[in-house]
């Protein structure tokens, strides 16, 4: 007889009793849902401000795009100042859009806009809202309507 067959022999045993221990009869609990917030919640760089609301009336799965927009007399984009990307869930969509204000500053008229496609195809809008101050703002409820 080898001598190593006892010590292999206990080791085999070892490994049973550790993969019998493993295993268990009863599923283990599904782990509990944390909710998830409707918002980003990190706190804002001491250089930026936010615009933040909620959107009515956006269809689930919706690719949603809010900007902050520097627009020229004939309401022509001039620059981008801000810019997030949502999806829809069925339910009023919390947002929180960061910007610079020092950006904003240097530019007479700022609107913010959005838009909603679904399939590829451009189902909604924001009409454009105008921003006044460079300041954190809560925008309350905002409603996308049908795009023409």
């Amino acid at each position: 007889m080898n001598a190593h067959t006892p010590l292999q022999a206990l080791i085999l045993l070892s490994l049973l009793a550790l993969m019998s221990g493993c295993a268990s009869d009863s599923p283990a609990p599904p782990p509990a849902a944390a909710p998830q917030p409707a918002i980003q919640t990190a706190p804002l760089p001491a250089y930026q401000r936010e615009l933040s609301g909620s959107l009515l009336n956006v269809p689930a799965a919706a690719d949603i795009e809010l900007a902050l927009l520097a627009v020229d007399s004939r309401g022509n984009p001039q620059a981008l100042l801000g810019s997030i990307q949502l999806r829809g869930t069925g339910n009023p969509l919390q947002f929180r859009l960061p910007f610079n204000p020092q950006t904003f500053d240097k530019h007479a008229r700022i609107e913010l806009h959005g838009r909603a496609n679904q399939a590829g195809r451009l189902i909604l809008r924001l009409p454009a809202l105008p921003i006044t101050r460079s300041e954190t703002q809560a925008l309350g409820e905002l409603r996308l309507v049908p795009a023409p």
